[in-house]
């Protein structure tokens, strides 16, 4: 059997390319939209995709199912769960006609001589399932590790909470809790030794506490895992995973209609066209969606009005889907070599009209954004000539906070925009100044009067001059 684990290290999400090398017939498990990566792996290993399967409807990217499917491969899917949750895509009535498998718990499938058995575990989701792994071929009688997709993560379990807190379903929080304790018991009748293979590391947002190792085994993660040890008492486990969630993506309810419903055929990674910068200026004019990935020193010193101010760090995917609608033309202001590497992650999310880029070595406008220091900051309190805009998140807010600061995590704040001054000069902070710097481009180009607090709430702790006190706790 080959196995393979792909990792996207900004969105830490991780793909599974698992063939039968006698043969040759390969399956991936919760790909992602650019499909060529796992084609390319394959082919170098001698091995042919011939299906495709999903644990859930992710709400964290566009699954690469359905370009998939376009290509011939047979696609394999849950119908577990309420009718609500099934792939309307793949649905007679949907018009499309692709080779495809609908799954129910107790089922079985075959790629090669490698057998994948099918576990309904609710709770992240009510259509969720993940695939016990038996290698036939290779003369096993029993399965070698479970793909969990997003119940059981390294150190941590799928959060219960997405389809109210992200799809905007109210009330499905506490009975998708009650059913993840249902299937964590599920999950504790499984034998030791079979090894976990998660869909997500740490840094993503489908749980709170997940660790940075690729995989584990089930009887570690029942000796160490804390969501799972919480699982004695049904109250204490829902309390214990309900609590101190992250504040999810504003993307997440995109991603979750899109691969329900099924999201647009690329057919390929998008190709945009070089812009001269009189072609940048245009699009400029007609205030269209730029996005600059230079560093804040050089974007804050000259860019075109109205940019977005999104660098090619870790949280590109995330910042990007939060502040862009995917109805959007965007442009990118960019370094060549680097291109590729943001369609990718952009198209990952769902956004994917991206319509041409310019090359940021070149980049020579005028408009500017300005940095506030804490000493300008703390002796503008007093005359309130700021509205403090903390972005975040609630859980770091509550540790200290200035003043009078209104909190809206930064990957929320663009469904949040009608709660804010625009008769004011609005300072924007976060840690120490990244988030922050991203949110004031984002509220500059809506129209707002907003400025950055430079070093953010490191700089403000540490500022003895400061003779305002930061509030702990309470709302």
């Amino acid at each position: 059997m080959f196995f393979r684990q792909i990792y996207d290290e900004k969105l830490a999400a991780a793909s599974y390319l698992i063939g039968c090398q006698r043969t040759g017939d390969a399956i991936v498990i919760d790909p992602e939209r650019d499909v060529d990566r796992y084609e390319k792996l394959a082919a170098a290993h001698g091995l042919k995709i011939v299906a495709v399967a999903e644990t859930h409807i992710h709400a964290d990217f566009i699954s690469g199912a359905r370009e998939f499917a376009e290509r011939g491969v047979k696609v394999f899917v849950s119908d577990e769960g309420s009718a609500d949750w099934k792939s309307e895509w793949l649905a007679p009535a949907s018009g499309n006609n692709y080779a495809h498998q609908l799954l129910k718990d107790g089922d079985a499938f075959r790629i090669g001589n490698i057998e994948f058995a099918v576990i309904h575990t609710p709770g992240h989701t009510p259509e969720h399932v993940c695939y016990m792994v038996t290698d036939i071929g290779g003369g096993a009688t029993k399965p070698m590790g479970v793909l969990t997709g997003d119940f059981i993560f390294v150190g941590d379990l799928g959060r219960p909470d997405l389809l109210e807190s992200a799809a905007g379903f109210a009330g499905k929080a506490l009975p998708s809790a009650l059913q993840l304790f249902t299937s964590v018991q599920k999950f504790l009748a499984w034998s030791d030794y079979l090894q976990v293979w998660p869909a997500h590391g740490a840094g993503s947002a489908c749980g709170k506490a997940l660790g940075a190792v690729p995989q584990t085994t089930v009887g570690y993660e029942r000796m160490f895992n804390g969501a799972v040890l919480a699982a004695s008492d049904e109250q204490t486990f829902v309390d214990f995973i309900l609590d101190g969630q992250p504040e999810p993506p504003l993307y997440f309810a995109n991603m979750k209609r899109d691969n329900k419903c099924g999201p647009r055929v690329l057919g390929g990674v998008p190709k945009p066209k070089q812009l001269t910068l009189e072609e940048l200026r245009a699009a400029a004019s007609k205030h269209e969606l730029i996005i600059d990935t230079r560093p804040w020193s050089a974007f804050k010193s000259g860019h075109c009005a109205g940019s977005l101010y999104l660098p090619l760090t870790a949280s590109f995917n995330t910042d990007a889907g939060s502040f862009v609608r995917d109805t959007e033309d965007i442009y990118l202001v960019i370094e060549p070599q680097r291109l590729d590497e943001a369609v990718r992650d952009l198209m990952r999310v769902g956004i994917d009209r991206v319509c041409g880029w310019f090359d940021a070595t070149l980049m020579n406008e005028t408009a500017t954004t300005n940095d506030v220091t804490v000493e300008e900051a703390s002796q503008s309190l007093d005359s309130e000539a700021f509205f403090i805009l903390d972005v975040r998140r609630e859980a770091e807010f509550k540790t200290g906070r200035i003043p009078g600061a209104l909190n809206i995590a930064h990957t929320r704040l663009l469904n949040h925009l009608a709660e804010l001054p625009r008769n004011r000069a609005i300072l924007v902070h976060c840690h120490s100044g990244g988030r922050s710097a991203r949110a004031t481009a984002l509220l500059q180009r809506h129209g707002f009067n907003a400025s950055n607090l430079a070093g953010g709430m490191l700089a403000w702790k540490q500022s003895r001059a400061d003779r305002h006190v930061l509030q702990s706790g309470g709302s």
